[in-house]
C-alpha cells in the first residue's frame, strides 16, 4: 500500500497560489496599486522614440510595461540578464510588469536598449513624474531639509600609471575599440575614513517632514561633498532650516543661505588650534538628530539591492543614480498611501457595529 501524499493537483492551482500571495501581502502589488504608471510612461515616451513596427521587425513592447521593468530592475538592483530570468520565472514579477498572460517577455537586449534610450533626461522625467504624484497626494516638501552626499561604487578599472597620465593630459591610450568600451575613464578615486573608493557620488536634499528626496545631483567620487550644495538645495520647502554635516559650512555658503531666507543648520567643524566650544558641540548634536533623515534615505537605497552601478561612463551612472532616487520615492509613496488606506478601514465601523449602534 502506497503512503498518502500531501501534494494536491488542480487545474486552478495557479489561481490558488495567486490568492495566497495576495493574502500574505505582495509588496509589488502595493506599488502597482498606488502608483500611476500610465502617467509615468507618458512622460518617458518623449525620450524613447521607438518604432511602431510598420517598417518590419518585432513591434515594441508598451512603454508602461518597460517602465515597470526598469523600476523593478532598480528596486532590486538586477542585471539585464537576471531581470529577463526573473520575468520568466517569478509570478509576482510577471504580475507587476503586466506580463502574466504573455507568451513572450522582453529579453536582456530589449531591456538594455530601453534603458539606453531613456538616458539621463528620461530618468529625470521619471523622477519629476513621481514628484508630481507626491504633490497630488499632498506630500509637499515641509519642515526644512537635510543635504548630504553618498559614494556610489563602480567596477574598478585596471588602468596603468602611464595610461592614467595620458588620460589626464587629454590623450587617448592605445586601446582597441573593444577594450575602450569596457574602460570607465569618468569614474574617479577617493578615500573616506581611510578606505579607498572608486566610482561616483550622489548628492540629495531630503525634506524633514516626509523623508522624500526633493533634489538630486550626480558627480564623481573625488568631488567634494559641498560641490553641488547650491544645485541640490530645494527652494520650495516650506521650512527654512537647512541641515548639513561638517563638510558643508563656509562663510560664503552661510551668507548665501541668509540672503535666500534660509536658516543655517550646518554643523561646525573645529579648526587647527581652535577647538569647538561646548555650545557648538551641543549645537552639532542637535543638528545630527535632524540630518539623520538623509542617512535613512541612503540606507533605504542600500536596501534596494545596494548602492552600486554596473554601467560604464558617467552618463549611464547618472541615469542609474537618478533612477535610484525615483524608485526610492516611488516605493516610499506607495508605502505611505497603503498605510493611509489601512488606517481608513480600521477606523471605518463594520456593518455589524453600525447595527449595534443603531439598536
Amino acid at each position: 500500500m502506497t503512503p498518502r501524499s500531501a501534494l494536491k493537483f488542480d487545474l486552478f492551482s495557479e489561481a490558488s497560489r495567486k490568492r495566497k500571495i495576495d493574502e500574505g501581502g505582495d509588496p509589488l502589488q502595493v506599488i502597482a496599486q498606488h502608483i500611476d504608471f500610465t502617467a509615468l510612461a507618458a512622460l518617458v515616451d518623449a525620450f524613447t522614440l521607438r518604432g511602431d513596427g510598420r517598417k518590419g521587425g518585432r513591434p515594441a513592447y508598451p512603454t508602461e510595461v518597460m517602465v515597470r521593468i526598469l523600476v523593478l530592475k532598480r528596486l532590486y538592483n538586477l542585471s539585464d540578464e537576471q531581470m529577463e530570468y526573473q520575468l520568466l520565472d517569478r509570478m509576482s514579477y510577471q504580475r507587476f510588469c503586466l506580463l502574466q498572460d504573455c507568451m513572450n517577455v522582453p529579453d536582456r537586449n530589449t531591456i538594455w536598449r530601453f534603458g539606453e534610450r531613456i538616458g539621463v533626461q528620461g530618468a529625470t522625467a521619471l523622477l519629476q513624474g513621481v514628484d508630481a504624484q507626491l504633490h497630488r497626494h499632498g506630500y509637499i516638501a515641509r519642515g526644512g531639509q537635510a543635504i548630504d552626499a553618498t559614494l556610489v561604487p563602480a567596477p574598478r578599472q585596471r588602468i596603468s600609471k602611464d595610461e592614467r597620465e595620458q588620460l589626464n593630459s587629454g590623450q587617448k591610450p592605445d586601446w582597441s575599440d573593444t577594450k575602450r568600451r569596457y574602460k570607465d575613464t569618468d569614474a574617479t578615486h577617493t578615500k573616506k575614513h581611510g578606505k579607498s573608493y572608486f566610482g561616483y557620488k550622489l548628492s540629495v536634499s531630503v525634506d524633514h517632514k516626509h523623508g522624500f528626496i526633493r533634489g538630486v545631483v550626480t558627480g564623481t567620487a573625488s568631488e567634494h561633498d559641498g560641490h553641488h550644495f547650491d544645485e541640490v538645495l530645494d527652494p520650495h520647502n516650506t521650512g527654512k532650516e537647512v541641515n548639513a554635516d561638517k563638510a558643508y559650512p563656509s562663510a560664503q555658503r552661510r551668507e548665501m543661505l541668509r540672503v535666500l531666507g534660509f536658516k543655517d543648520g550646518m554643523q561646525r567643524k573645529a579648526q587647527a588650534g581652535k577647538p569647538l566650544s561646548d555650545c557648538q558641540k551641543r549645537r552639532n548634536q542637535r543638528i545630527a538628530k535632524k540630518r539623520a533623515k538623509v542617512e535613512h534615505v541612503f540606507a533605504g537605497i542600500r536596501h534596494m539591492g545596494g548602492k552600486f552601478v554596473r554601467s560604464i561612463g558617467q552618463v549611464r551612472a547618472s541615469t542609474t543614480m537618478t533612477l535610484m532616487a525615483a524608485c526610492y520615492n516611488l516605493k516610499r509613496l506607495a508605502s505611505f498611501l497603503d498605510r493611509k488606506v489601512d488606517a481608513f478601514y480600521k477606523a471605518k465601523p463594520s456593518k455589524m457595529q453600525m447595527r449595534l449602534k443603531a439598536a
